[in-house]
């Protein structure tokens, strides 16, 4: 089997989640993100609202070990109902 990635882990590695904002949006992405990266805290947040603040972009830098990792991250993110687009 052969990592047809061009990422070398461990590396840092910035993950994006669009939703509405909600008030506890970013509280949501941090757990949906800390379940698969646990050194994750509240701090590592970044957030920036849609010009009419209907929107909340999310910006969590993780410390990513593997592939697979991020693959479960972004499977958990896109699982969510409340997460309109994760990048």
């Amino acid at each position: 089997m052969t990592d047809d990635t061009l990422l070398e882990f461990p590396c840092d590695f910035p993950i994006k989640a669009f939703g509405y904002d909600t008030g506890d949006f970013d509280t949501l992405v941090v757990d949906l993100i800390q379940a698969h990266a646990t050194e994750v805290t509240h701090d590592d947040v970044q957030t920036r609202s849609s010009s009419g603040g209907r929107y909340l972009a999310v910006t969590i830098t993780v410390r990513a070990v593997s592939r697979e990792q991020l693959d479960r991250i972004y499977h958990a993110l896109s699982a969510d109902e409340r997460v309109l687009v994760a990048l």
